[in-house]
């Protein structure tokens, strides 16, 4: 009895513990194979695209290739980054994209600056697509491969030296068809979705056209899996355009890495308000579609951040601003060149000073007009008790972004001045009277001898008196 008893003990002590770990093992395995299917928690829901504004959204990168388009989806949850990336990439080029601190393709998308340029100057319209590819990454999916169908309807989508298109069980894949470069296709989606454009072996002038060839790298490490409805992570290995490529590209663990098996969204970015009356604009598929219902969202953010620190220095919330400074801080409005109404001076314990008194609107005295003299004068200044305000205004409180002086300047003052100057300055100016004419000097007068020649005429008369005296003797 007792061995049945003891046995029975030992295997619920070994039992439990293995329950709990296939129970958390197996919730974790699930969390990791499709994150970016899972909503975001404590959150009011999130207003949702319809397909036709998925249609219109997803119109100017459907024809990407899917290696490109894969990194554009991703990195379009990354608004801040794409920013960040931009202002690099203008600054140095290529050069340390692999070192800076951002997502991973956020660094491959910097290696295409046509690409990077783009999202960077619609930044409303990269952050809707990021919203709507982390709440509906299935219907985006739909929205893509539905836009890519009707541009092959009308005969605008096959295979070229650039791209190779493929059509695979009812879905279309377009991949590089270069081992080595990758081209960025810039088309009009009005007309390519629409009407036929390619005629005689060349494309309508405006319509479709390739960039120049980008290098493929090691960075391209993420493609689709359409039948899954997802991005994986591909480690470089596979057929098709990877086998391809495999032998021209140099892969480094900075992009080939176990860390990127489960692909990584922020999910975040639902929380930053869009205006929306931007994307409105987006409507090249479907003309009558606004976006005027997703303003829900934003006033689902503010409703969310009213739990939040509020933000009392009345400044955007950045993610790089954020990292260096602190954002909330009070001292930060201490020296802005003017006074907080209401906030005592730092380091005083004083009470707040009140707002100076409004001064009266006195206007300057004009000065009596001046008659003319015969001879031009230099006009005299304004009385100074007419420019000056009768009452002294109180002096300004510390701190002074100018210098000390700062208190001594009084603006009424100074626009008393200036209008009395004004009031001088409009007055006539009397004549200048007719020169008389001077005589003329004598050629006796004009002609005098200078006073150095008049010495050898003093020696000569001193010498005739020496003469004359002689003579007497």
């Amino acid at each position: 009895m007792r061995k049945a008893v003891s046995f029975f003990l030992v295997l619920c002590l070994t039992y439990t513990p293995l329950v709990e770990f296939a129970t958390t093992s197996g919730t974790y395995v699930r969390a990791a194979a499709s994150p970016q299917d899972y909503p975001p928690q404590d959150y009011p829901p999130f207003e949702s695209f319809s397909p036709e504004q998925l249609d219109n959204l997803l119109a100017p990168i459907a024809l990407y290739p899917d290696p490109l388009l894969s990194q554009v989806l991703l990195a379009s949850t990354f608004p801040d980054q794409i920013d960040e990336a931009a202002r690099w990439v203008r600054a140095s080029g290529s050069y340390g994209i692999d070192n800076q601190p951002w997502d991973v393709s956020v660094k491959a998308v910097s290696y295409y600056p046509t690409v990077l340029y783009m999202m960077d100057g619609k930044l409303d319209w990269t952050t809707t697509v990021g919203q709507a590819y982390v709440n509906q990454s299935t219907d985006v999916m739909l929205a893509v491969q539905r836009l890519r169908q009707m541009a092959r309807s009308q005969g605008n989508l096959f295979t070229t030296p650039q791209q190779e298109v493929i059509n695979e069980g009812g879905y279309i894949q377009i991949v590089p068809a270069s081992p080595q470069y990758i081209y960025v296709p810039v088309y009009e989606p009005s007309v390519i979705f629409f009407r036929h454009a390619y005629f005689g072996g060349a494309w309508a002038v405006g319509v479709f056209s390739f960039t120049a060839g980008f290098l493929i790298g090691s960075w391209l490490n993420h493609d689709f899996d359409w039948r899954g409805h997802r991005i994986y992570y591909t480690g470089w290995s596979g057929g098709g355009w990877i086998a391809r490529s495999r032998p021209f590209v140099h892969v480094t663990n900075v992009y080939v890495n176990n860390r990127y098996t489960n692909v990584y969204v922020n999910r975040t970015v639902v929380n930053r308000n869009v205006n929306y009356t931007n994307i409105n604009r987006y409507n090249s598929v479907h003309r009558d579609v606004t976006y005027n219902n997703l303003s829900r969202n934003v006033n689902r953010n503010d409703n969310r951040n009213d739990n939040r620190v509020p933000n009392t220095n009345n400044r955007p919330n950045n993610e790089i601003i954020n990292r260096n400074i602190n954002t909330n801080d009070q001292r930060l409005n201490d020296y802005r060149g003017r006074q907080v109404q209401g906030r005592p001076t730092p380091g005083s314990s004083a009470p707040p000073t009140p707002p100076p008194p409004a001064q009266p609107n006195a206007r300057p005295t004009p000065a009596p007009p001046r008659q003319s003299d015969a001879r031009p004068t230099t006009p005299a200044p304004p009385p100074q008790s007419n420019a000056r305000p009768s009452a002294t205004p109180p002096p300004r409180s510390e701190p002074h972004a100018f210098g000390t002086n700062e208190s001594k300047f009084d603006p009424h003052a100074a626009s008393q001045r200036g209008q009395a100057s004004r009031v001088e300055a409009a007055r006539p100016v009397a004549p200048n009277p007719t020169p008389q004419a001077q005589p003329q000097k004598g050629r006796s007068e004009a002609i005098r001898p200078a006073t150095p020649n008049r010495a050898p005429e003093a020696k000569s008369e001193k010498g005739r008196s020496e003469k004359s005296s002689e003579k007497r003797k």
